[in-house]
């Protein structure tokens, strides 16, 4: 039997549980650079346990859908945020902790101008692009000691 799971469009109230939607809407929080700039303010949850924030660019090879889903990981002293440097969609996998192991993932898709940041300790697949470039601007957290747990799937998903 094989395990799919549909995609669905990136939305800030079904992300919520897993991060932060990073995107422009509604009026920007002030004005800057002479009036010809709105600044959309402080908009995710930047939350490490040790260590500072730091920005990376990574630079993914694009993936395709359906989309096996082998592996999952999180990172339980720090949050991650991945900006693309592009207007392509690209592939976001959640999953919430089932006693230590990710539950059932939810795959969803974003659009044009969005962003997200993971919180700390949240389950999530790995960056997937679907276009190439796949450059993405990274915050996250820099400092010493491990932040990486993977789980890897007896029977993998496919993402459709």
């Amino acid at each position: 039997m094989i395990r799919t799971i549909t995609t669905r469009p990136l939305i800030q109230n079904e992300f919520a549980i897993f991060g932060d939607v990073l995107e422009v809407t509604g009026k920007p929080d002030n004005i800057i650079n002479q009036g010809m700039c709105g600044r959309h303010h402080d908009l995710a949850n930047m939350d490490f346990s040790t260590g500072q924030a730091g920005i990376s660019l990574f630079n993914a090879t694009a993936r395709s859908l359906p989309f096996m889903l082998e592996m999952m990981e999180r990172h339980p002293n720090g949050s991650q945020a991945f900006i693309p440097m592009h207007q392509n969609p690209f592939l976001i996998i959640v999953a919430e902790d089932k006693k230590g192991k990710p539950g059932t993932p939810i795959a969803f898709l974003s659009g044009p101008g969005q962003a997200i940041n993971f919180h700390k300790n949240i389950w999530h697949g790995v960056l997937c692009p679907l276009h190439a470039p796949g450059l993405f601007a990274a915050i996250d957290r820099i400092g010493d000691g491990p932040n990486l747990e993977e789980h890897w799937f007896k029977k993998a998903w496919t993402i459709i």
